[in-house]
């Protein structure tokens, strides 16, 4: 047990397990503050970039708010497992994400949680004009954005955390209304080790999750 602030707290809805929710209050909070401060329109399209532990809840958010979602992934798998996820079209990145995109339309949001310098890079240039690029993670090295293409579209480069507690509460709903399904693996505190051994190896899929009372 420990002390914590009330209003640092937040109930859990009627529905929502432990383990299920144990990711959103950090991973599932990021990816609703992101898709929020892209501010998708109705009948937009919106893709993804990275299918890991928070791009598989930034496919599943897309799609239960009603837009076509295109996953962009560099591993052939996923494909199935994307789909599963509720992905409309799937890209494995081959030599230019952005081109990839355009070409099955582009895309007038993107959420990326990808790391790949040159994945962010190419995907920004398959947005469509006025699209919003929000980004939840850090690359590797810094991002490349052409100036002209840029001011040219309109295009909006937007850095995302979590920003607000509207934003938890609203995935948290969601996921217990069965629209999101967190993929986790759950662990033993004694099995802690192992744990960090395969977080260090890319072993763990999506997210790991600690039962403490076990």
């Amino acid at each position: 047990f420990m002390i914590a602030r009330a209003d640092g707290c937040t109930l859990l809805p009627e529905g929502l397990n432990w383990e299920g929710a144990a990711p959103l209050f950090c991973a599932g909070y990021t990816i609703m503050s992101g898709y929020r401060n892209g501010k998708p329109k109705p009948g937009e399209t919106v893709a993804v970039i990275g299918i890991g532990g928070l791009g598989h809840l930034a496919i599943q958010v897309a799609k239960a708010m009603g837009h076509r979602t295109i996953a962009i992934t560099s591993q052939e798998n996923k494909r199935e497992e994307v789909r599963g996820l509720g992905a409309d079209e799937v890209i494995v990145v081959g030599d230019h994400a952005g081109r990839q995109l355009k070409e099955i339309g582009g895309a007038d949001v993107i959420l990326s949680t990808s790391n790949s310098m040159k994945q962010n890079s190419q995907a920004i240039e398959g947005l469509l004009p006025e699209g919003r690029f929000v980004t939840m993670a850090i690359a590797d090295e810094r991002i490349d954005v052409d100036p002209l293409q840029m001011l040219d579209n309109q295009w909006s480069l937007i850095g995302s955390q979590q920003c607000g507690r509207n934003d938890l509460v609203e995935i948290l709903n969601l996921t217990a209304r069965g629209k999101v399904k967190p993929r986790v693996e759950v662990y033993r505190l004694d099995e802690i080790n192992d744990v960090m051994t395969r977080l260090a190896e890319g072993k763990v899929r999506h997210r790991a999750v600690l039962d403490l009372a076990d």
